[in-house]
């Protein structure tokens, strides 16, 4: 039986998609992953470097760290494997960091600025994580119509299906 806290039990499904979603995308070749499919970031291989930089940024914002600077128009991609293991890495991270928060945590104030689009605003902490969250499964949800447009099928993505949530 489950007994953690809501933002620990979505880390733990981000980690479980990300993990179906790289080995689901480890299928493909390199041209067909940076293949211009129409995505919001175009492609498949950028989509998932964007969720990588905006979990990063998130993180950082959370833990009161800088915020890193988004990848440079032209820089050169991470081969899939590098960008495999920063996003175990990552998702590593987040999980460990959600066994941290405390209620109190979850409903302190939040000012930030984003970077995106250049608004400042004041939030709790838990609108900022479900928003973290969104994001994370809105992006996901991009690369997972590309694999099934590819033929490649992630498999079940259920909140109710997470192998924790097993007997």
């Amino acid at each position: 039986m489950f007994t953690q806290s809501q933002p620990h039990l979505m880390a733990l499904y981000n980690r479980w998609m990300n993990q179906r979603m790289y080995a689901a995308c480890a299928t493909l070749t390199d041209a067909q992953r940076s293949e211009d499919l129409g995505l919001f970031w175009k492609s498949i291989e950028a989509t998932l470097e964007h969720l990588v930089w905006a979990d990063s940024a998130w993180m950082a914002r959370f833990e009161g760290a800088p915020i890193p600077a988004p990848p440079a128009a032209g820089t050169p991609p991470r081969t899939f494997s590098e960008l495999t293991q920063v996003r175990e890495a990552l998702d590593e991270r987040i999980l460990a960091w959600t066994t941290t928060l405390t209620p109190e945590w979850l409903s302190e104030p939040k000012t930030w600025t984003s970077k995106l689009y250049g608004f400042t605003q004041t939030q709790p902490h838990w609108v900022l994580l479900t928003q973290f969250g969104n994001h994370q499964t809105h992006h996901r949800g991009q690369v997972h119509a590309a694999l099934t447009r590819l033929g490649v099928d992630m498999g079940p993505t259920d909140v109710p299906l997470l192998p924790e949530l097993q007997d």
